[in-house]
């Protein structure tokens, strides 16, 4: 029998016997948390796992099954007497020495004497002994065979716990084992059963609060497992890790990366690097001079740099293909080790295992967010190694400690794929730089470690200059004019000529009455229009109108020559385009999409490229928009029966009336317009119907007017995007009049002009 006795700290819990101050035991109940409280749960659930028994909620009750082997070994006789339970025990638990045997039935007897004393009678006692006996061969029996070692054995009990477990566990503290009981909702219950605390101790330590919401060892079990997973990930670990920022002045961030990696820093074990963001420009007439000196110095010093203007390049299927993977995984860490193993370094295992634990901590990171799952995850990870596998090689070509390489991102960084790679080389022996002179443009990277330099002039370009062709250096006069510019044009609700380059249309909910109204209006005094981050969002008209309103035809045909003006194109013959027509890019189509993804620099290259004369700004609008119109599916057959190539066939075939119309398209001010009018029983063909759409998406304006009301524009769209309105009976067989002649005046009745003057 070993006495309970008190740490001194909580490390006193993982001394052997002999090592402690006292020969002795602990009995210690938790009640708060705190970071100190945190680590040695952890630690001791860990020492419980190898040596001891963990109690995850209560203890069961033995069942039917436990007591009728307990009966078929042992019968039901009880005897209060400390022979009797030493040599049962011995019957029982047959691995226990006679040390054990001794100390765990003193023990017992002891407890069960004390339940005699407060007035329990021989068959409650019976009924506790056996209670006993089977929760120790069930649930104890591991702890009992080490009782006396030096290593003392430990239980951890989470719950609430009932009379019986606690002079169980009582027991076995004093036969010699280690308690802690983990007590989340207070110490209330407890002392009803132990109001002295004469049993066990209360632990107590500055700064404890409640435990949080939701805290239990099935939690405290998972982060362990992750972090030994982790563990495993990682592998051996670099012998360096990185200095990041500490040691740059930040007055001049140019000069800070022109500072040779040798006297940055005297400290072996760290390399010294800088992630830092510039935001705006100094002074406009020098800072494109002073951007390409840097880039003439770093490689004059023979290091390693990489350039990116806009956007870093996506990855393509081939090198997506590339990576080595399963189609898919039920396990986090399999997922990363496999992935983190298509990383290859030619410039030794040092620099491997710096990538490699660049990778995995962004990636570990990345799989704490909120809304992230295993599959976003994988596909993450999957397009990190193709940037990785990638850039490598450009930036640790005969690596040697302590050469830094230097990455430039000229622009903002627009999507998580480049926030999340920038953040990976950041962690390596790189030189980060961002560089973002037009202050309108939203950079999405932020990080811990990034080092931010502002300056309040903002400069509009688009390419670093690498060499001395690239400079185009403005006048004192050009950049005044500049300045008023964007004083001017931006946020004023006042737009340049051609201002913006990108669009998306905002298809518009209507009522009838409202299109002969929002149809002469600019696209910049519609409802839900907006320029948000050099991308203007045009509200269009997207509706068909079936019937006859009051069956007045007129009427009718009138309503639509109100709508006539410039740039609308009026279709009467149906369909528009036959399937048949000619077609020059069609034998092609199949060379222009792979992948997924237009093959934009193919089609551009061929010969029979239609829009090269177009602004360049409209051919990527074009192209923009066929993307979106085989992505979104609108079109039925597409990615089922090869549609998507009629897709790019048809739009790549648009006759002069259509490009003439997208040449002078100026996003915020009138879109361009088409009207369909379609009598009879005709429907538009698949042609139509594809061309009709990718309009919608680059920013047309289209009404169909359907007297029939019949599904005459219906059938291969695969859902509906256009507004209906059923404005009133339906009358079949009009014939259509000249549209184009100006709306002819209503003759009004007697009445008309009695009440209706003015």
């Amino acid at each position: 029998m070993l006495n309970h006795i008190k740490i001194e700290a909580l490390d006193d819990f993982f001394k052997g016997l002999s090592n402690r101050k006292t020969k002795g035991v602990y009995f210690y109940r938790i009640n708060g948390y705190n970071e100190t409280v945190e680590k040695f749960i952890r630690d001791y659930y860990e020492t419980a796992r190898r040596t001891g028994v963990i109690i995850e909620g209560r203890i069961p009750n033995p069942d039917d099954k436990n007591l009728a082997y307990y009966n078929e070994i042992m019968g039901m006789n009880f005897q209060m007497s400390l022979g009797f339970m030493t040599s049962s025990l011995k019957k029982w638990l047959p691995r226990m020495n006679d040390y054990q045997l001794k100390t765990v039935s003193t023990s017992i007897y002891d407890c069960l004497d004390g339940l005699r004393k407060i007035g329990k009678n021989d068959n409650m006692l019976k009924n506790a002994y056996i209670k006993f006996m089977c929760w120790l061969y069930y649930k104890f029996e591991r702890i009992v065979s080490q009782l006396g070692n030096n290593e003392v054995p430990k239980i951890l009990y989470e719950a609430d716990i009932s009379n019986y477990e606690l002079l169980l566990i009582s027991i076995l503290s004093n036969a010699g084992c280690d308690v802690v009981l983990l007590q989340y909702n207070g110490d209330q219950n407890y002392l009803k059963l132990d109001p002295k605390s004469e049993r066990s101790d209360i632990l107590q330590l500055q700064g404890m609060t409640a435990f949080p919401s939701g805290y239990n060892l099935v939690n405290v079990r998972k982060d362990i497992e992750e972090e030994y997973n982790n563990q495993r990930l990682y592998g051996s670990l670099p012998n360096f890790k990185n200095c990041t920022n500490a040691w740059i002045k930040g007055e001049n961030i140019l000069d800070d990366i022109r500072t040779p990696a040798a006297v940055r820093g005297s400290d072996t074990k760290l390399y010294y690097n800088c992630f830092c963001r510039i935001n705006g420009v100094e002074d406009k007439l020098t800072y494109l001079n002073d951007l390409h000196r840097l880039y003439s110095e770093l490689e004059q010093s023979n290091r390693k740099v990489v350039v990116v203007d806009g956007e870093i390049q996506a990855a393509s299927m081939d090198e997506i293909n590339a990576v080595q993977r399963q189609n898919s995984y039920q396990r986090q860490d399999q997922m990363l080790m496999e992935l983190t193993n298509n990383i290859k370094s030619s410039s030794g295992n040092e620099l491997q295992s710096l990538i490699r634990k660049a990778f995995l901590d962004i990636m570990l990171e990345e799989a704490k967010l909120s809304g992230m799952n295993l599959h976003k995850l994988t596909n993450q990870a999957v397009y990190q190694v193709c940037l990785l596998q990638r850039y490598i090689p450009l930036l640790f070509a005969g690596w040697q400690k302590p050469n830094i390489a230097c990455f430039i991102h000229f622009g903002a960084c627009k999507n998580e794929q480049e926030v999340v790679f920038l953040r990976i080389l950041a962690r390596l022996p790189i030189d980060v730089l961002i560089l973002v002179p037009n202050l309108n443009e939203k950079c999405l990277l932020a990080d811990p470690l990034l080092f931010e330099h502002n300056y309040v002039t903002s400069m509009l370009a688009t390419k670093f200059p690498k060499a001395s062709t690239d400079l185009q250096v403005g006048t004192s006069a050009y950049h005044a004019e500049r300045e008023l510019d964007e004083l001017i044009y931006q946020d004023s609700g006042i737009y340049r000529n051609q201002q913006y380059a990108k669009a998306d249309s905002v298809t518009l909910k209507t009522m009838y009455e409202e299109i002969k109204i929002l149809w002469k209006e600019e696209a910049k005094y519609r409802p839900n229009f907006s320029t948000e981050n050099g991308v203007v969002n045009i509200p269009v008209i997207f509706a068909k109108v079936s019937g006859v309103k009051d069956g007045d035809v007129d009427a009718y045909w009138n309503s639509i020559r109100e709508l006539m003006q410039e740039d609308v194109l009026l279709i009467t013959k149906i369909p528009y385009i036959e399937q048949n027509s000619p077609n020059p890019m069609k034998a092609f189509a199949t060379d222009f999409y792979k992948n997924g993804r237009i093959l934009r620099k193919k089609i551009k290259e061929h010969k029979n490229y239609p829009y090269a004369f177009l602004r360049e700004e409209i051919q990527e609008h074009i192209f923009d928009k066929l993307q979106l119109l085989i992505e979104q599916r609108i079109v039925k057959g597409t990615f089922e029966n090869g549609t998507e190539y009629t897709i790019i066939a048809t739009i790549l075939n648009l006759n002069k009336e259509f490009t003439r119309i997208l040449q002078k398209f100026d996003f915020t001010k009138k879109n361009p317009k088409m009207v369909y009018v379609i009598q009879g029983e005709s429907m538009i063909s698949l042609e139509d119907t594809i061309i009709i759409a990718f309009l919608n998406l680059v920013g047309f304006d289209i009404v169909f007017f359907v007297p029939t009301g019949y599904q005459s524009i219906e059938k291969y769209f695969n859902k509906k995007t256009f507004e209906e309105h059923q404005i009133g009976e339906y009358l079949y067989d009009l014939r259509i009049p000249n549209l184009n002649s100006p709306p002819t005046k209503q003759r009004k009745s007697w009445l008309n002009s009695i009440f209706k003057r003015g």
